[in-house]
């Protein structure tokens, strides 16, 4: 029970937005999760690339905030590597596209 007190009273408790901020935010790296099933050529890169710098500037925050969100650290870091996967995916769509418009160029 002192546990649960401790954390309940924490400035990063229950009671503040240094928890419910990054437990909603949550949504995103499950977002690009789920995303990774579509295929690539649904992939908006303008919108994954505004989500890499958001979730870039969103760790820094997490960071430099006092006291130091690490939950917020943590999803955000998580939706950097799912958005990043994103792009990835889609480079590779991009280049076996420009390859195969070679290819049949050059029959």
């Amino acid at each position: 029970m002192n546990i649960l007190r401790s954390f309940w009273n924490s400035p990063t408790g229950l009671k503040t937005t240094h928890f419910w901020g990054p437990a909603f935010n949550w949504g995103l790296p499950l977002s690009a999760a789920m995303d990774s099933k579509k295929p690539p050529d649904t992939i908006s890169v303008n919108m994954t690339g505004v989500m890499c710098v958001f979730s870039v500037l969103s760790m820094r925050f997490a960071w430099m905030v006092r006291p130091q969100n690490l939950h917020l650290l943590v999803c955000h870091a998580s939706n950097e590597t799912l958005q990043l996967y994103q792009l990835s995916r889609w480079f590779r769509a991009q280049r076996d596209l420009e390859q195969n418009k070679h290819e049949a160029n050059a029959e």
